[in-house]
């Protein structure tokens, strides 16, 4: 296949060349150079409802960006191999990344594809007037009122992706005589069941921007957006339990009751955001906008939990054939002869639940601490518990841009933010049982018959009985406060541009518990001490003008960042620990293009290399041994980025183009950091060790991934093409607890166990074809209707994995006790868009 792409290339490159004619078109040396792309309404189509930003990419006119987002996304493949923090994800200059994680989440605004089509991106390291950015770039999504164009577009589109169909609506009246402008957008995605056997998909999206213009130097925009979205979602497993499915997409999460599918795995979102922004223009060469930002609503996800019950879930090691112990009433034989002949057992048995609950009768003593307070009743041995994370976060954002002359200007902001998360469980459904208990289930069996306090998840409600809708389990803050102030200087001139930015900030984290733990009474509840960072950072960049059509690009990039709430906690369910040595990341980044364009090719040519320094890095699993949730934290975590990035589009006649991208990179840890591993049942720290991860890669998904392919495109607005993908450099994520004296303590040198547990799995390279066709009609000059249909992977290649991980779980003496779990690619997909415009 790598011979197959050579060729390819070669021919590819011949032809375009050969295809120059003679320039006819005069480049202005004062255009601005990519990396800034500037995605308009008129954009394809394009959506996606995973959680992360690939959707923001996939209609960028950069046939990098567009094909990294769109083609190669549908492998989590991650531009320079970055994850989502190092992107900033803006609305009007607003920032939109998660304050717990870094992460953007492309769901908090899935099916507004209308009213967040209008986007300016910026990859990698480039200036943006709105924000200091991170080591990715940065996504503006332009939603004003005013920046709309007068019209209605009505959209229908059907799939066999995670929805089965979707309606989209947007209305626009474009700036009025009367100083008002309005856009209103509304959405719908449904499937009874999507791809995965068990899913399914019922997400809305709504939006509204208003403005009003004052006079020529003042407007005032409202604009309101959500996505209610509820989800149902598939699994990742073993390899044995997709064998014995028949199927690479088996989904454990789903069973039957009453006849009817049913999932254990519902996300349930609706964060809605409201913004008020003040618009003036000072001058005809300044702007000052200043927004007022409420951020709210609803985050969950339910789960299965069960009491004093063997592990229900089909594919739990013990009720796999490969365990060779008897386990829940079953031999493994016949448990082998279950997964190969009956269908139903290999998900879960809803039914079975509710028949358990409905005869499990139990008398609750000295209920919330009385004595003598009894409550009896048939206690749930299996419930479905939803984990929330309610949002509120306030924000304050002014940006000024002040062109102070013909080779100077000056972009500056202040950003504040103040966010509010409550983390708890509540009990979604009882199953047919009449309450549940506010017990550590762990706790119980360990602590039970020592100290009675110790198995209370709230000792300022013991032995509570908890219903339908109650608290559970734990119940926590996560308060992040974060101030960041920035200036940036852009400088033109004519044979040389070049920028310089600089930023810093003041970041405060810290967490209210709402529940006094019995294992951790004196750090649990209320207010933890307040973890304070200042953060700083510097970039520039030089672009030198060698020609009009041949212009080279260098940046720098250098910046601190405070450790993340989610990772700075050895355990935040259960007490306000901090994992100790937390420390600022230290971000290093470099890259140098070669740009050229012309009337018929447009290339780009970069390399780039990223250190992350001293990073933080937490996990949570059961431990069989000990029998409790372990907390896995690492610091001191380096990673170095470094590879090339390519994109080639070339002309070979007037309806004919050629196209090619490469992104071939190298991602690894850079360090051995120290992990401390401590267990939620008790305070201490059950050990400290080194982890030998400095070689290893980054894991999950492609570092290598290639695409070429021809477009067409007619006078008569007709367009078709196709492009081949090839994907390679993929790794499962490792287990650092694997990488350590401790786990190979049991084998010599020489031993063949001992390089099987050091080893990473290098996952075999594959390729894809996709194809798309489209037209649109003009109708009367007033209507539009235009028609789009794609098909991705068409050979139908359901057996290519280009990720996965090596489970925390593993036993040293016995590896394949708990083996690594595989992302496969989905198999052929089509896309039809049908729109109509007027």
């Amino acid at each position: 296949m790598k011979q197959l792409f050579t060729i390819i290339a070669f021919t590819f490159l011949i032809t375009i060349v050969n295809a120059q004619t003679k320039d006819t078109l005069k480049i202005n040396p004062e255009d601005e150079p990519i990396p800034k792309i500037f995605v308009n309404a008129t954009s394809d189509e394009a959506d996606n409802e995973g959680q992360d930003i690939s959707g923001l990419l996939q209609s960028s006119k950069d046939i990098f960006v567009s094909t990294a987002g769109y083609v190669f996304g549908s492998t989590r493949f991650k531009i320079r191999g970055f994850n989502s923090e190092n992107t900033t994800v803006m609305m009007n200059g607003i920032p939109l990344n998660d304050m717990e994680t870094g992460r953007a989440y492309w769901s908090s605004w899935g099916g507004l594809n209308d009213a967040t089509r209008n986007k300016e991106i910026r990859i990698g390291i480039s200036p943006s007037s709105y924000l200091f950015g991170g080591v990715g770039g940065t996504t503006n999504m332009i939603t004003r009122a005013s920046s709309f164009p007068k019209g209605v577009k009505i959209t229908y589109s059907s799939t066999n992706r995670s929805y089965r169909n979707r309606m989209m609506v947007t209305a626009a009246t474009g700036m009025m005589d009367n100083g008002w402008a309005f856009t209103v957008s509304g959405s719908r995605r449904w499937a009874q069941e999507g791809y995965v056997e068990g899913t399914f998909y019922d997400a809305w999206g709504y939006f509204l921007s208003a403005e009003k213009k004052i006079n020529e130097h003042h407007s005032i925009g409202l604009i309101g957006y959500g996505a209610p979205t509820l989800r149902g979602k598939n699994g990742v497993s073993v390899q044995e339990a997709l064998d014995y499915s028949g199927t690479n997409y088996y989904n454990p999460y789903w069973g039957y009751q009453n006849g009817e599918k049913r999932n254990s795995r519902v996300s349930n979102y609706h964060q809605p955001m409201i913004m008020l922004t003040h618009y003036w223009k000072m001058d005809s060469k300044t702007t000052l906008n200043t927004s007022l930002y409420y951020w709210f609503g609803r985050g969950g996800s339910t789960a299965l939990d069960w009491y004093d019950r063997a592990d229900p879930r089909p594919d739990y090691y013990k009720n796999l054939p490969s365990d060779d112990r008897d386990y829940n009433g079953y031999t493994q034989q016949e448990r082998t002869d279950l997964w190969e002949n009956d269908p139903a057992f290999r998900q879960l048995d809803f039914d079975a639940f509710y028949f358990d609950n409905r005869k499990n009768l139990y008398t609750i003593e000295n209920v919330e601490g009385i004595p003598g307070n009894s409550y009896t009743g048939n206690l749930s041995a299996y419930i479905i518990e939803d984990r929330r994370n309610d949002k509120n976060q306030l924000g304050f954002n002014t940006n000024l841009n002040k062109e102070i002359n013909d080779h100077f200007t000056l972009s500056a902001g202040l950003n504040l933010s103040w966010y509010k998360v409550n983390q708890y469980k509540i009990v979604d459904d009882l199953l047919g049982g009449d309450y549940y208990l506010n017990w550590d289930k762990y706790a119980v069996r360990d602590f039970s018959f020592v100290d009675s306090t110790m198995i209370q998840n709230d000792l300022n409600h013991p032995n509570a009985v908890v219903k339908e809708g109650d608290r559970f389990g734990y119940d926590y803050v996560s308060n992040v406060n974060n101030y960041e102030l920035f200036a940036q200087g852009d400088f033109t001139y004519g044979k040389i541009d070049f920028f310089v930015a600089a930023k810093i900030g003041f970041n405060s984290f810290w967490r209210t518990g709402n529940m006094r733990n019995g294992k951790f009474p004196d750090n649990s509840y209320g207010d933890s001490e307040k973890n304070n960072f200042t953060n700083v950072g510097v970039k520039g960049g030089l672009t030198y003008k060698i020609t009009g059509r041949h212009l080279v690009v260098a940046n720098g990039f250098f910046m601190t960042r405070a450790p993340f709430f989610r990772t700075a906690y050895v355990s935040p369910r259960t007490r306000d620990q901090v994992v100790a040595g937390l420390t600022n990341e230290k971000i290093l980044s470099g890259d140098l293009s070669y740009i050229f364009r012309s009337p018929y090719i447009t290339s780009r040519v970069t390399g780039y290399y990223t250190k992350f320094i001293d990073q933080a890095y937490s996990r949570s699993y059961y431990h069989d041994v000990l029998r409790s949730f372990v907390n896995y934290n690492m610091i001191g975590v380096d990673k170095v980025h470094y590879g090339l990035e390519a994109s080639i589009e070339g002309k070979v006649s007037q309806n004919f183009t050629l196209f090619g991208v490469a992104a071939i990179g190298n991602y690894l840890y850079a360090s051995d950091p120290i992990a401390t591993i401590s267990a939620d049942n008790i305070a201490q720290v059950i050990s400290n060790r080194t982890v030998y991860f400095e070689g290893y890669k980054v894991g999950g998904f492609p570092q290598t991934a290639l695409s070429a392919g021809l477009k067409y495109f007619s006078s008569r607005y007709i367009f078709a093409g196709f492009n081949v993908n090839y994907f390679d450099n993929a790794y499962l994520e490792a287990n650092p607890d694997r990488r350590t004296q401790e786990a190979v303590k049991n084998f010599g040198p020489d031993y063949p166990e001992r390089d099987v547990i050091l080893e990473q799995e290098r996952l075999e390279s594959s390729y894809t074809i996709d194809a798309y066709v489209g037209k649109s009609w003009r109708i009367n000059s007033d209507y539009f209707l235009s028609l789009n249909f794609s098909v991705s992977n068409i050979l139908n290649n359901t057996d290519f994995a280009f990720g996965g991980f090596e489970q925390f779980r593993y036993n040293p003496l016995d590896i394949n006790k708990f083996p690594s779990k595989y992302f496969y690619l989905y198999g052929r997909q089509y896309y039809l868009n049908i729109s109509f415009r007027f």
